[in-house]
């Protein structure tokens, strides 16, 4: 039987991984503090996000509707169609996360939950419960043909895998010497190994990963749909997933790709919430002061070309202006040289 144990992380995590973890520590500080700020701003991107995120995790299973649709039935619209009832019991699902993270905790419980408010609607004799029988996770080959990419444990072993695995997540979380935020992307692993149920899988491996990010501190996921990001970026996501698999029955898999994968969404997550935030903050300003809210409100250190496509309206000589001005002033910092400069606010 598969065993599980997360306490390598306390000790054998690759420099790339622990270099990016921090930078996301430091994206969440510095967004924090501007959310402070920006109350009103950052309650618009709220609104904004659950609606892709409703989006973006069904349409990765390829449950669609129009746009239109989606907010309608996001803003209370009574579902219709089979797809809807999907749709829509993801946004119950995802509404319980925001609004009760701070009372919920992660337990068979809490995932059977999850999973019924997805399927009660459209499966209700599987709804909440673990599969009855044995499934496999098929890819689809370009040339129109299948293959088995990873068969999971049997329906019998499951509730004993579930079991340890969140044994084994309690255990390294009481260890200090383990981070949080490195560990969601192992425990997700598992749980799509295991493959608890028959259908739903994926969409209760994304809402696990918006609760568990609110557990270890960050509400990202309030403001910027991280199911959005993975779907836009769903090849190399499933591509991680699949490399992290191998060998994951005989206790020989690595988990490093889909940590990987999981930081660097995270951090275009961020990235993404930087130029949202602009978008909606210096809408009607000067251009000068356009470009200079732009420079002091990234939270990601920032290239003229960057400048130039958040300000498409505003000209190159305009940015390169009031660059030189703040630089001058002390305002920034220039990183790099050339073509590869980035400014970034000055710290004291």
């Amino acid at each position: 039987m598969r065993r599980f144990d997360y306490s390598f992380l306390e000790t054998s995590i690759p420099a790339n991984i622990v270099s990016l973890s921090t930078i996301i520590a430091d994206l969440r500080a510095k967004g924090d503090f501007r959310k402070l700020l920006y109350a009103d701003s950052y309650e618009k991107l709220r609104k904004k996000a659950i609606v892709e995120s409703v989006k973006g995790s069904n349409a990765i299973e390829g449950i669609v509707t129009t746009d239109d649709r989606i907010r309608d039935i996001v803003n209370g619209a009574i579902p219709v169609t089979h797809e809807e009832k999907e749709i829509s019991g993801y946004k119950e699902a995802l509404n319980l996360i925001h609004t009760n993270y701070k009372l919920i905790d992660l337990n068979e419980d809490t995932i059977k939950i999850l999973h019924r408010m997805l399927e009660e609607d459209v499966n209700p004799l599987e709804a909440g419960q673990y599969k009855s029988h044995d499934n496999m996770i098929i890819a689809n080959l370009t040339d129109g043909t299948r293959h088995i990419r990873f068969k999971p444990i049997s329906s019998k072993e499951t509730p004993p895998a579930m079991e340890q695995m969140l044994l084994a997540f309690y255990d390294a979380r009481q260890n200090s010497n383990i981070s949080d935020l490195l560990l969601i992307p192992c425990f997700i692993v598992d749980f799509m190994c295991i493959h608890p149920y028959l259908d739903g899988n994926g969409r209760v491996s994304r809402l696990l990963t918006v609760l568990l990010l609110y557990m270890a501190g960050y509400d990202i996921g309030r403001y910027i749909s991280i199911e959005g990001q993975i779907n836009k970026y769903k090849e190399s996501y499933y591509d991680a997933l699949e490399q992290s698999s191998v060998g994951w029955l005989e206790n020989k898999s690595d988990y490093t790709p889909f940590m990987v994968n999981f930081m660097q969404i995270l951090y275009k997550c961020y990235k993404e919430l930087d130029e949202s935030f602009m978008e909606i903050t210096i809408r009607k300003a000067k251009k000068s002061e356009r470009v200079e809210a732009v420079l002091l409100n990234a939270i990601v250190p920032i290239s003229k070309s960057d400048i130039l496509d958040k300000l498409p309206d505003i000209s190159v000589k305009t940015v390169e202006l009031v660059l030189s001005n703040m630089l001058k002033k002390d305002k920034i910092v220039k990183i790099g040289s050339y073509r590869d400069a980035r400014y970034m606010k000055k710290t004291k």
